[in-house]
């Protein structure tokens, strides 16, 4: 119930904005290709559903790769900054230094080195992706409890051991808020890398239907590449509350809890 009080206000708000826009291009007369009403962005996105959906697939694929990829790559590398000195003190600034260079500018030389095929789509994506979930897991692991940390290894446990026991389930909430990061960027990045060289994909689809000067079909592309974001930000929230159910309770919900637990 308070999940659906939650959504009210922004579903109100966006009703409202729709209805504004609908009135307001119909009573100005605004031209449809400079900007459509909504009834006709709806129109055309059921005129192209067998389009979209053709152009949906390669997105998607390229998109869940390179996210799986790029959560792979940042969890290593977030795991060996931790466990080593030396690649904390050399990696960690490289890695705030890398995020100054514009993946657009980087992207095309994927296209040179790898070709036109899905494996440059798919560094590309991994590339925009696991910047923020190795900086979060990194933070995450570095702000582990040092009182429980102090008392294992008082206890003789082992650096490994402290790690699987302390530090990587207390860095759990910060990989998955790096990851929720993560993935509202994986389908931008698999739509810029459509830009640089594809003949399928939603990014196909949004630059031929903007060289037609199609703006309806430029908002289609807007909302398929918005809904599949959501979607994709709705998984890794479902498998933050399955892995660590504790980091999405509320503060109130914890406070009961502590005190049920005394």
């Amino acid at each position: 119930m308070r999940q659906g009080r939650e959504w009210m206000p922004p579903l109100a708000t966006v009703l409202l904005l729709l209805a504004v826009w609908e009135v307001g291009v119909r009573l100005f007369s605004v031209e449809e290709w400079l900007l459509p009403t909504p009834s006709r962005i709806a129109a055309t996105f059921m005129e192209s559903g067998d389009l979209l959906v053709r152009h949906t697939g390669p997105t998607l694929i390229e998109a869940g790769l390179g996210f799986i990829l790029g959560i792979g790559i940042a969890l290593l590398l977030a795991t060996a900054i931790e466990l080593s000195t030396w690649l904390r003190r050399g990696i960690y600034p490289l890695l705030i230094t890398t995020q100054t260079v514009p993946v657009i500018a980087v992207a095309p030389l994927f296209i040179v080195w790898f070709g036109y095929g899905l494996l440059p789509k798919v560094l590309i994506v991994a590339l925009v992706t696991f910047f923020p979930v190795v900086i979060s897991t990194a933070d995450g692991l570095r702000s582990a409890d040092p009182e429980m940390v102090r008392l294992l290894r008082s206890m003789g446990a082992s650096d490994w051991r402290i790690f699987r026991l302390v530090r990587f389930p207390h860095a759990l909430p910060g990989f998955f808020s790096g990851m929720k990061i993560a993935a509202t960027y994986g389908i931008l990045g698999a739509v810029i890398a459509e830009w640089l060289g594809a003949d399928k994909g939603l990014g196909v689809f949004l630059v031929r239907a903007q060289n037609s000067f199609a703006a309806d079909k430029v908002f289609v592309a807007i909302l398929a590449i918005t809904f599949w974001s959501l979607v994709l930000f709705g998984l890794v929230r479902l498998a933050a509350r399955l892995a660590a159910p504790w980091a999405s309770m509320h503060p109130k919900q914890k406070h009961r809890e502590g005190v049920d637990r005394r």
